[in-house]
């Protein structure tokens, strides 16, 4: 197996971690075969790690049983716990704190977690909660996506967050780039990662220190070297590649992100596969938007 030279040892989390696509059947069961192949492929071909159970991961429909197998699935494939940062959010905040205990016995390097989603929390709500997950002993990786959750981690919520000593990073998904200046200026030493695809550049000029992505699930060298160019300054490499990927990585902030990407997979030759209900196949406009553009990065020689 080929592995990425760049990845952080002591910071597993930063770097290029693939929020993954679960592959399933026809019959939608999942193809933990599919999966492990798919972990593997895009170790080689230069992400550092891997991110299952989250959002792109469909978490919300399986069953608890899937659930870890997916994290075992994934820590067999990838061959080191330490590049596999499970997704842990749940309901409640007992249930995500025995996620994050299972992702720490197997070994684990971090763990991704939501504010509360049941419920519109208030800052006491949300720290209580980070707090609670994180006896479990494993670094916890933020994920701020207010546009779901309804509960917005503002860059004061996590500055206290991380003084609480309740994370160490955050998954920066609303798009509004100025906060990562902010988020530097009250919390220096909390990671941050980009959490949206189509700002992966700004981001990255920005500070961010590592991806938490998602059409690398299609296209990962391509990926990996926008992300190197970007994060090292080389505009001259990282503008033209973003540009020409843009039509894509954009997908990744719209409502049918899951049905996208696995549409994308599906066309370069990888398990996409259906996606589970509530989510339905992407028809009309959608659907053809996304096929052309996949289509030209193909063309583009993108991989």
């Amino acid at each position: 197996m080929t592995v990425s030279t760049t990845w952080n040892t002591d910071r597993p989390w930063r770097g290029i971690m693939v929020a993954t696509a679960l592959p399933l059947r026809d019959d939608l069961s999942v193809d933990h075969d599919a999966y492990a192949e798919h972990v593997r492929w895009l170790i080689d071909n230069g992400c550092d790690g891997v991110v299952p159970n989250g959002s792109l991961g469909e978490y919300q429909t399986l069953t608890d049983e899937e659930r870890a197998r997916v994290v075992r699935t994934a820590i067999e494939a990838a061959g080191d716990g330490a590049r596999v940062m499970p997704g842990v959010s749940a309901y409640g905040s007992g249930e995500a704190r025995r996620w994050a205990e299972q992702a720490a016995d197997e070994g684990c390097g971090s763990v991704l977690l939501l504010p509360p989603n049941a419920y519109r929390a208030g800052e006491p709500g949300v720290r209580a909660h980070y707090a609670e997950v994180a006896r479990a002993g494993v670094p916890i990786v933020a994920y701020n996506n207010p546009i779901d959750t309804k509960v917005d981690l503002t860059p004061g919520t996590l500055a206290h967050l991380h003084q609480d000593g309740s994370i160490i990073a955050v998954k920066e998904f609303t798009g509004d780039v100025r906060r990562a200046y902010e988020i530097a200026e009250l919390a220096p030493e909390l990671d941050l990662l980009i959490g949206a695809d189509d700002v992966l550049l700004e981001l990255a000029l920005a500070g961010a220190v590592g991806w938490i992505a998602g059409y690398p699930n299609a296209f990962p060298a391509s990926c990996a070297t926008l992300y190197h160019a970007a994060v090292a300054g080389d505009l001259a490499t990282a503008r033209p590649l973003y540009k020409s990927l843009h039509p894509l990585l954009r997908w990744d902030s719209k409502t049918e992100f899951v049905q996208s990407i696995k549409l994308s997979m599906d066309i370069v030759g990888r398990r996409g596969g259906p996606t589970r209900p509530p989510r339905s196949p992407l028809t009309g406009q959608t659907e053809a938007a996304v096929r052309t553009a996949t289509r030209k990065a193909v063309a583009d020689g993108h991989r």
